[in-house]
């Protein structure tokens, strides 16, 4: 009787939270995070399965469910027996080929659970803890008969231990383009409103489920960010929230029939991950998600280049060109008759700003045909990809980037019309290779062909990565526009450098835009998977300057926009705005120009969801750091320890903050430029306007430098 009680007294003096029958324990190799596996509950085919997590004695996850209903064959796979127990412990580095840190670590204990449920299938699951959290996945070993599932649902549950702080976005199959929303769980309601009914009409979710990354915030100050890692032939996974015990129910996206996935075993799901930390700057530091991601497939990766861009994009959202040849595409919507932008002089003109600027590629937007009735047609054959309008000079702008030094980067948008852009990708990207084309930007825009199917379902995951597989075929680097959100597979496919997947810099052109702690959110939301897209770079932030009866403007300082090279991280930078709105502005124009885009190291300094964020980094090979701070529409003051530099070396700092009377709202565009020497002993003090930010460069001092600068008091 002792024997059979001692696991159920364990489980309370570890967390008071679990209420099975221990099977097994998983500790993170600091100790801080404990994983059981308990049986609550059997019937004729085993042991009913759960898990709980707790971190530093509190409870992360309550009992919480696992395992499948299957339609084919048909069965229920929540009951198994164990037939075997596998644990090893894991502690290695590894280089990514690019990123925010030059070396990371992966270290965790696992367990593998070998099980047999109904009708004798065999599954596996295996289980890994982190000292920043813990990843789980499911396998689907070679079975002695039938090798083939279709999966109608995953009964995965996130059981969490109270009514959290919450900052979540709808869980629409077809877009992440929504400004977050913050509540407690009990208070998601996707049911329309605000944002949601900004960007579509009709959209495919419940009203009580939300995606992944979800962030969220305990009473106790614990943080918790759930998503999953390496989403590959599997739809992406919603979170739908009971907001009573605030357990969170896995939600596959359907495909066409209502079906969720189609697997042939050997086959594995993507690991369900949970970053744990009672501090803000570890979830942001977190590489859980990365670790889980397998080592490149991509042998050499010599041809793999971050870098800056500029392009003929901002001025189509601002209303001064059009995509579309005839004029009439402006911004979201048609408009009144302006210039193609994407004609032979004004690209010559970025690429003579480019090459001026240091800046290695140019993006271009409405070059090929097909954009007079692409938007939300419907149609399966608009684009081809290698056609170009009749003034856009493929081969003659070939070669003056060439004679300049600089690439440009190729725009396919595919009209979300997939069956064709699959036919046309190899004859595309040997168009690119032709005409000295390195690097792709897809985009989605769109309802899904194959009709029926959804960005985020089975099938538009596979064509995601076959993108990244072709492309890096042909040597190609390739950004994503309206794609499911990303779960690490850029450690697999290094050539998948960003993409974009939340809402953009783009939305505060033409909408309501992003309100200023959009940009708080985002790394704790979006970014936990991978680089963003998010273009900033603004400098003209009111957009009447474009039109007088336009009331739209960006939600943030310039200086702030300068900041976000830094807090929002991508291997591929866009200085959005127009050339012209740099020249006006080339003091502050030249942190764009100094800032890197590859990095040794990253050290997040400070953090707060949707209030604030300061984090510093070290350029890839050299001895520069770079500082971004930013905040929400709420002014702030910090006082920033630089114990990150080199000691014993003295720095130029160069910083970039608002204006002392500057506002996001009523004086958006002030801004002070100041010099200081500093060490790694200087404290800085940070004042933030409110919607604002400050963007610094350190770079070591000359002997020169050293006499001349003052020194920061």
């Amino acid at each position: 009787m002792l024997r059979k009680l001692l696991p159920a007294i364990a489980c309370f003096f570890l967390a008071q939270i679990c209420f099975g029958n221990l099977i097994e324990t998983v500790s993170s190799p600091d100790g801080n995070i404990r994983l059981r596996i308990v049986t609550v509950g059997a019937n004729a085919t085993g042991d009913k399965l759960a898990y709980e997590i707790d971190y530093k004695s509190n409870g992360v996850i309550s009992t919480s469910q696992l395992g499948f209903v299957l339609k084919e064959p048909a069965a229920r796979l929540e009951y198994f027996t164990v037939t075997g127990k596998e644990q090893n412990t894991v502690n290695e580095t590894w280089q990514p080929v690019w990123g925010e840190v030059r070396e990371i670590r992966n270290n965790y204990n696992q367990l593998r659970l070998k099980l047999k449920g109904e009708k004798g299938i065999l599954v596996e699951l295996i289980l890994r803890v982190f000292n920043d959290g813990v990843g789980f996945r499911y396998a689907f070993p070679v079975q002695p008969n039938l090798n083939h599932f279709i999966i109608a649902d995953e009964l995965t549950q996130f059981a969490l231990t109270g009514d959290h702080k919450a900052f979540w976005i709808p869980g629409d199959y077809d877009t992440n383009e929504y400004g977050y929303y913050t509540s407690k769980l009990s208070g998601v309601d996707a049911s329309g409103g605000g944002f949601a009914q900004e960007i579509h009409a009709k959209t495919s979710f419940d009203k009580n489920a939300v995606q992944t990354p979800l962030m969220m915030k305990s009473e106790k100050g614990l943080y918790i960010n759930i998503h999953e890692a390496a989403l590959v032939n599997y739809p992406a996974m919603n979170l739908v929230v009971d907001k009573t015990t605030f357990t969170l129910d896995a939600h596959l996206v359907p495909d066409a029939v209502g079906n969720k996935a189609y697997l042939q075993a050997p086959a594995v799901t993507p690991w369900r991950t949970i970053v744990i930390s009672d501090k803000a700057t570890e979830i942001l530091a977190s590489k859980l998600v990365l670790n889980l991601n397998e080592p490149s497939r991509i042998t050499d990766v010599s041809w793999i280049k971050p870098q800056k861009m500029v392009g003929v994009w901002w001025e189509m959202h601002v209303g001064k060109s059009s995509w579309d040849f005839s004029g009439g595409q402006v911004g979201s919507q048609q408009s009144s008759k302006v210039p193609h932008g994407a004609n032979t002089p004004n690209v010559k003109r970025y690429i003579d700003f480019a090459a001026k600027h240091g800046i290695e590629g140019v993006l271009v937007e409405g070059w090929n045909t097909g954009w007079e009735d692409w938007f939300g047609q419907w149609k399966e054959d608009v684009f081809d990809f290698v056609t170009p309008y009749p003034d856009f000079d493929v081969k003659e702008l070939q070669q003056y980037a060439a004679s300049k030094g600089v690439k440009l980067i190729m725009h396919h948008e595919t009209s979300a019309s997939v069956t064709n852009y699959e036919r046309w990708m190899d004859t595309a990207y040997r168009f690119m290779n032709r005409f000295g084309y390195a690097a792709v930007k897809t985009g989605y825009v769109g309802r899904i062909i194959p009709r029926g199917e959804h960005h985020d379902g089975q099938w538009m995951v596979r064509h995601y990565e076959r993108v990244m597989q072709k492309t890096a075929a042909y040597k190609i680097m390739v950004d994503m526009h309206e794609p499911v959100r990303p779960t690490g597979l850029h450690r697999s496919y290094p050539n998948f450098l960003a993409c974009e997947a939340a809402r953009g810099n783009e939305f505060n052109a033409w909408s309501v835009g992003n309100q200023p702690e959009h940009e708080t959110i985002l790394p704790f939301t979006r970014l936990m998977g991978g680089p963003m897209d998010y273009t900033p770079g603004i400098f003209k932030i009111k957009m009447n300057h474009y039109n007088p009866d336009k009331k739209e403007q960006v939600h943030t300082t310039l200086t702030k926009q300068l900041a976000l090279y830094i807090t929002m991280y991508s291997p591929l930078q866009m200085a959005a705005d127009l050339p012209e709105n740099y020249e006006a502005r080339m003091d502050a124009f030249q942190f764009i120009k100094d800032v890197a885009v590859d990095w040794d190291d990253t050290r997040i300094l400070d953090a707060e969801p949707g209030d604030y964020v300061i984090i510093a980094r070290k350029s890839k090979g050299k001895e520069s750091w770079f500082l971004g701070a930013i905040t929400d529409e709420t002014a702030r003051n910090f006082t920033t320890s630089l114990n990150f530099l080199d000691a014993g070396k003295k720095y130029a700092a160069t910083i970039y903050r608002d204006g002392d009377n500057a506002d996001w709202k009523a004086n958006p565009e002030a801004y002070v430029i100041e010099k200081f020497l500093v060490d790694n002993k200087t404290s800085l003090k940070l004042k933030l306007a409110p919607g604002g930010g400050t963007a610094i460069s350190f770079n070591p001092a000359s002997p020169e430098e050293i006499k001349q600068i003052k020194k920061y008091k």
